[in-house]
C-alpha cells in the first residue's frame, strides 16, 4: 500500500530547524514495516537527518555553510530576489530535496540521536511545502 500526503510546515527563520515532531503530526499510522520519504517542493530550502540533541549542531550547520557559500559574491547573476537567494539555490542542491526513513514496529527507525531538518536558506521565507510518501 502506497499513502500520499502533501503539508506546509510554518514559516522558520534563516537556519537549521529541527522539525521531526511536526512532521510526525502530520502523517498517517504508519505501517508496522515500510519506508517514509520526505520532498520538499522548494529550490531555496533543503530536508536532512542529523544530530537532534545538542541545539549547537543546528548554529553550527549554519557557519559551515554561510562560510562556503557567502552571500553578495560579486560574480553571481541570479541576484533579483536578494544576495540571499542564489546561495540559497546552490545550498538546498548541496544537501538535497528529500531523504527517506524505514519504517519498524509502526514507527520511524531514526537513531537515538537523529532527527529531522528543515534546512532554511532564506532570510525571510514563508511555509514550506513537503510531500510524504509511505510505503508500506
Amino acid at each position: 500500500m502506497i499513502v500520499q500526503t502533501e503539508f506546509t510546515l510554518p514559516p522558520y527563520p534563516r537556519g537549521y530547524h529541527i522539525v521531526t515532531a511536526i512532521v510526525m503530526r502530520q502523517l498517517p499510522n504508519l505501517p508496522e514495516t515500510g519506508l517514509l520519504h520526505l520532498f520538499i517542493k522548494h529550490t531555496s530550502a533543503a530536508l536532512a537527518i542529523n544530530e537532534n540533541a545538542d541545539p549547537d549542531v543546528l548554529t553550527d550547520f549554519e557557519s559551515i555553510f554561510n562560510h562556503i557559500v557567502p552571500e553578495n559574491l560579486p560574480f553571481l547573476q541570479h541576484t533579483i530576489e536578494g544576495t540571499d537567494d542564489m546561495p540559497a539555490h546552490i545550498k538546498a542542491a548541496m544537501i538535497g530535496s528529500s531523504i527517506s526513513i524505514p519504517i519498524t514496529n509502526g514507527r520511524l527507525n531514526l537513531g537515538t540521536w537523529q532527527g529531522i531538518y528543515l534546512c532554511e536558506f532564506r532570510n525571510r521565507a514563508s511555509g514550506r511545502t513537503l510531500v510524504a510518501t509511505i510505503w508500506g
